[in-house]
This record gives C-alpha cells, sequence and structure tokens, in this order.
C-alpha cells in the first residue's frame, strides 16, 4: 500500500466549489483500497469569505487531515498570493512533506496553500491535478473583466478589475521553474490540456478525467412536476443571467438552482418576477442525487471555460440529459456522450428544453447515452485505476533512472 499526500487550498468541511468535492472523493476512494492518505489544505483560505464551515460533513476512516491556521487569514493568504510561496506555512509545510515522508504527493489547488512553491517540497511521486486555469490565469477562470470568456489577454487590468493585486511573481519564471518538479500535470479534458499548452506550459500532461458517483441501478421514472434543473455556484461566469429574459417567456418552463454564491443576491434580484424560477440555497450533496434524478433536464449555461464540470457529469451519471452552452470542455463531454444538446443562444436552449418537455422518449434516449459514458469513463474504478497504473508507471521510470552522483 501506497503513503499519499494530497495537498489543496480547500476541503470539507472548509471549501466552496467543485476541485474540493473531488479531492475528497479521491482521498476517500484511496483510504477504502487500505492506502494511507492525508490532506493537508488552509483553513484560513476558506476564513476569508466564511468564519464557519456549513454542518454535515463526516470525517473519512482513514483518512487524516493537516489543516493550515495562522494568527491571520487574511496576512497568510496576501503572502502566498503576492509572493507565490507558502509564507507563514513554510516551516509546516517543509515539515510535513519531509523526504520520504510520502510515496505519493498530489497537488490540486495550490494558490493559497503555498503557491507555485510549494511543488517544490517534499520527496515522492508529484502529481498535479489543475481543476482550474490557476497556470495562466491570476484570476483563475479565464474570465476577461468579469464579462466573457478570455480570448485576448490584459492580466494586469483584469485582475486590478477583480478588485486582486497584481502578482508580480508571474511576469518571471516561477511557475515554470516550479512545474520541473513535477512527474506528470494532470488534465481533466482535451480542452484544458490544449489550453495549457497554449498558453505555453511545458510540462509533460495526461488526461485523466474526474470521478463521480454513478448509481448502480437505472433511474425511476419521473415524478411529481416536471422541472429543469441548474447545479453549481452562483457566479456571474455560470451565465444563468442570460436564461432569465427566455424563462419570463417560457412559464411552462420550471427552473430549480441549487447552490449558493457571490452572484446570488444579483440573481435572485433579476428573478424576483419570475414564478417559474425556484431558488434552492445550498443543497447537501445526498439531496442533490435525488434533485439530478427528478430533473428534466440539467442546464449548464456557463460563459467560462470549464475544464470538468462537475454538474454535467454527474447529471449524466444520474441518467439525466444536459443542455449546455458551447464552450470549453462541456463541449467535448456532451459530444463524446452523445448524453444532451449543446446551444449557442437563448433562443436555442428554449428549442432544447421544449423538446424535452414534450419528447419523453428523447429525454430517455438522451439520459440513457449519457449514462453509458459515465459507466464506461468516469466512474470510481475506472479512474482509480489509470491513476494507479499512471502512478506505477512514475515510480517505475524513477526507479529505472540512473543515479546522479554528486
Amino acid at each position: 500500500m501506497l503513503r499519499f499526500c494530497l495537498v489543496t487550498t480547500f476541503y470539507p468541511p472548509y471549501h466552496f466549489g467543485g476541485d474540493a468535492i473531488f479531492v475528497h472523493r479521491l482521498a476517500r476512494a484511496l483510504a477504502a483500497r487500505g492506502h494511507s492518505v492525508d490532506v493537508i489544505h488552509s483553513v484560513d483560505a476558506y476564513r476569508l469569505s466564511r468564519p464557519e464551515p456549513p454542518p454535515g460533513f463526516e470525517e473519512t476512516p482513514g483518512v487524516r487531515r493537516l489543516p493550515l491556521v495562522s494568527r491571520s487569514a487574511h496576512v497568510a493568504a496576501l503572502l502566498s498570493h503576492q509572493t507565490g510561496g507558502p509564507g507563514p506555512y513554510a516551516r509546516q509545510l517543509r515539515a510535513l512533506l519531509a523526504p520520504g515522508r510520502y510515496d505519493v504527493i498530489h497537488f490540486h489547488n495550490i494558490s493559497l496553500v503555498g503557491g507555485p512553491g510549494v511543488l517544490r517540497y517534499g520527496d515522492g511521486i508529484k502529481l498535479y491535478t489543475a481543476h482550474e486555469y490557476w497556470l495562466v490565469c491570476p484570476t483563475h477562470v479565464l474570465f476577461r473583466f468579469d464579462d466573457k470568456a478570455c480570448f485576448e489577454k490584459s492580466c494586469l487590468r483584469c485582475t486590478l478589475h477583480y478588485k486582486r493585486p497584481p502578482q508580480l511573481w508571474r511576469s518571471s519564471s516561477l511557475i515554470q521553474d516550479c512545474l520541473q518538479s513535477l512527474d506528470l500535470l494532470l488534465l481533466q479534458s482535451r480542452f484544458a490540456i490544449d489550453r495549457h499548452r497554449t498558453e505555453g506550459i511545458d510540462a509533460p500532461m495526461q488526461l485523466l478525467p474526474g470521478f463521480v458517483p454513478v448509481p448502480t441501478a437505472d433511474p425511476a421514472p419521473i415524478s411529481g412536476e416536471p422541472y429543469f434543473l441548474f447545479v453549481g455556484r452562483l457566479e456571474k461566469l455560470k451565465g444563468l443571467q442570460d436564461l432569465f429574459p427566455m424563462l419570463r417567456g417560457f412559464p411552462a418552463a420550471r427552473l430549480r438552482i441549487a447552490g449558493t454564491g457571490k452572484y446570488e443576491h444579483e440573481l435572485r434580484t433579476m428573478a424576483a418576477d419570475l414564478p417559474n424560477v425556484e431558488f434552492l440555497g445550498h443543497v447537501h450533496p445526498s439531496r442533490v442525487a435525488d434533485l439530478y434524478r427528478g430533473a428534466l433536464a440539467v442546464l449548464v449555461p456557463s460563459l467560462c471555460f470549464e475544464v470538468f464540470p462537475l454538474a454535467v457529469v454527474e447529471a449524466m451519471a444520474c441518467a439525466v440529459p444536459v443542455i449546455a452552452r458551447r464552450i470549453g470542455a462541456v463541449t467535448e463531454l456532451i459530444e463524446d456522450s452523445g448524453g444532451g444538446e449543446l446551444f449557442d443562444t437563448a433562443t436555442e436552449c428554449r428549442m432544447a428544453m421544449e423538446r424535452l418537455l414534450t419528447a419523453p422518449s428523447l429525454r430517455s434516449e438522451l439520459g440513457m447515452r449519457g449514462r453509458s459514458m459515465a459507466i464506461e469513463r468516469w466512474t470510481e474504478d475506472a479512474h482509480l485505476t489509470k491513476y494507479l497504473e499512471l502512478i506505477g508507471g512514475l515510480m517505475k521510470k524513477r526507479a529505472a533512472a540512473p543515479l546522479i552522483s554528486a
């Protein structure tokens, strides 16, 4: 059995988005297979926005959390953000990741848990999964001026627009130098690989899609009033605001929205006169699965370049079609699986919704296509088999490498 350390900024219960959920699932899956698993994460980073974690989290047997906490969350975050290094966590991280302690060190979102500098720590097999575009974008999301997908970079002005201090180290070779410490950079979609290469990232890359819980039984027929579903953070880049004008003239379409976020107040204001739009707020993961199964389709109107959107894959795992904007990795997921429809305009989105409202057989056909792909590619077993094969290959390669004398 192997000794793993997963290093990430956010981890349940101190978390917000899909990257933390993935790390939690990976830690649990590795521990269930008998591996030793530690998770280093930053409580400070979470407390920048919220003082206390949400309730309902249960510790995973066999997984040990190693939280980073300092006297001042704001100072710790600022130092890491501005220096590209661990800042006040340096001594603690150096001890936690001491040589010989772990067989595998797997980095995830490292933005506020040590920056690129943390990639140099430790001596196990080193992997890094890019859940967003932090390596090539100061705001992580390639969403220019909080308005549209980034095709023409203006990083300094865009960073200031987001009211974040510029990271001067990004104009140096720090990221590329630190990436030399990695054995492998893991990307969850072909689109993400191409985008990182286009942006100049020079590191060994490997496609390794994530995984989600896939129900073993085929889904039951829909009961109750039909609805469409959105699941995710309520941020401008998720594009929900583009659907409200269309829904205003489409009363037959009921939309339920599961999630919270910084853009929630604005979205609620926009939808105040829409009786067919319902905000559910934060929904526990156990209940989200029931929401998926009862939906006609999941709507993904993202305006940004998603890397591997969990809502798309989770919906397909539940045999629920996806109606999504044609952008980023969402496009390849739907085209590869046949598990949904793509749109470029709100009118096209409405047409797809009308088809699924009036043609139950189409919903069933698209849903089963998506579920077939989920069973083939996005289960825990499929992911862990490939993941451990990659690690085994890297270990053999390292063992066969000639020793370099001093």
